[in-house]
C-alpha cells in the first residue's frame, strides 16, 4: 500500500506533464496588429486534460493495491454474501419481499465509503513522500490534484457498485422498474460516496498520522448497522426510528429500494443529496486550503 514518489514521478511525466509548456496563441486586436498571450497551467483549458492524466494515474495504483481492492470490493460483496446466508430468510419473512432489496443498495454503500479510507491514507502517504510538492512545481493546473481524487471516486464506486449488483442479480435481485431503474441504482451511491471521501480527504490533510482516517472506519459502521439495509425501519425500537430513517444510509438505502422494488424514491433522493452537499459544503473550504498547504511542504 505504501506508494513510492519516484514511481509515480515517472508515471506523472510519462503521461506528459514532463513536456506540458504554456502555450502560444495568436490574438487579432481592433488595430489590426497581433499581441502574444499565453495559456498557463491553472488557464481553464488545462483543467479537463490535466485532471484527466491524474485521474489515470489514481486509477492504475488502485488496481494494483491488494488493501484498496479488499476494503473497496471484497469486504463489501463479503457482506452482502453473508448478510443474504444469515438473515435472508428471516427479513424475507418479514418484508414479504427478499433481503437484497435492502442489503445490496447497504453492501454497495459500505464499498462507497470504505474506500474513501484508503483514499485518505494514500494522499497522506504522498504527502510524506513528497509528490504532492512535486506535482505542485509543475506546469500542473492547481485544481486537477483535488479534482482527480474526488473523479478517480467516482469512478471506483460506481464500478464497485456494478459488480455488486451483478452479484446481486445472480442471487436473486431483480429490477422492477426498468432499465432506467438499474441505471439510478448504480449512480445514487456515488453522491453520498463522494461526499464521504471529501470529509475523508480534509481529515487526512490535517491528520499527522492515519489514526484519525482509520477511525472513520466507525463512523460508516454506525450508518451501517443503523441503517434500513439490516432490517425494515419498524424492527428498531420506536425511539431510534427517526434517526435511523432520516441518515444518508438510509436514505440512499430507501431511494434504491425503491427503484428496484418499488416505492418511495423521490423523498429519500432529495434528503440524501441534501446531506451530501452539507457535507462537501462543509468541507470543500477546509480541503482546498489543506491541500495546498500540503503540496507545498518541503
Amino acid at each position: 500500500m505504501m506508494p513510492v514518489a519516484s514511481q509515480d514521478k515517472k508515471i506523472v511525466a510519462r503521461n506528459g506533464f514532463a513536456s506540458v509548456r504554456p502555450e502560444l496563441w495568436l490574438h487579432a486586436s481592433t488595430s489590426g496588429r497581433h499581441r502574444v498571450r499565453r495559456h498557463w497551467e491553472n488557464s481553464p483549458r488545462w483543467l479537463v486534460p490535466h485532471t484527466g492524466v491524474l485521474v489515470n494515474r489514481i486509477l492504475r495504483r488502485w488496481s494494483r493495491d491488494a488493501a484498496t481492492v479488499i476494503e473497496s470490493l471484497i469486504m463489501p460483496l463479503a457482506l452482502l454474501v453473508t448478510l443474504n446466508i444469515v438473515l435472508g430468510d428471516g427479513i424475507s419473512q418479514v418484508t414479504g419481499h427478499s433481503a437484497l432489496y435492502g442489503t445490496a443498495p447497504l453492501a454497495a454503500m459500505v464499498g462507497a465509503m470504505t474506500g474513501a479510507m484508503v483514499t485518505g491514507i494514500s494522499l497522506m502517504r504522498e504527502r510524506t513522500d513528497g509528490l504532492l510538492s512535486r506535482l505542485w512545481v509543475l506546469p500542473v493546473h492547481r485544481a486537477s490534484g483535488v479534482l482527480s481524487r474526488l473523479a478517480a471516486d467516482a469512478v471506483r464506486i460506481v464500478v464497485t457498485t456494478a459488480i455488486i449488483l451483478c452479484v446481486g442479480l445472480l442471487l436473486g435481485l431483480r429490477f422492477r422498474q426498468g432499465i432506467l431503474g438499474s441505471v439510478a441504482w448504480l449512480v445514487i451511491p456515488t453522491a453520498l460516496g463522494v461526499a464521504f471521501s471529501v470529509g475523508v480527504i480534509t481529515l487526512a490533510l490535517y491528520s499527522a498520522n492515519t489514526v484519525m482516517v482509520e477511525l472513520t472506519e466507525g463512523i460508516w459502521a454506525v450508518l451501517m448497522f443503523f441503517s434500513t439495509g439490516f432490517v425494515p425501519l419498524d424492527q428498531f425500537p420506536r425511539w431510534i426510528q427517526p434517526a435511523v430513517e432520516h441518515q444518508p444510509v438510509s436514505c440512499a438505502i430507501e431511494a434504491m429500494r425503491g427503484v428496484s422494488l418499488g416505492g418511495p424514491v423521490l423523498a429519500p433522493m432529495v434528503e440524501m443529496l441534501l446531506w451530501s452537499a452539507g457535507i462537501a459544503a462543509a468541507c470543500a473550504m477546509p480541503m482546498a486550503i489543506g491541500y495546498r498547504r500540503a503540496s507545498m511542504r518541503e
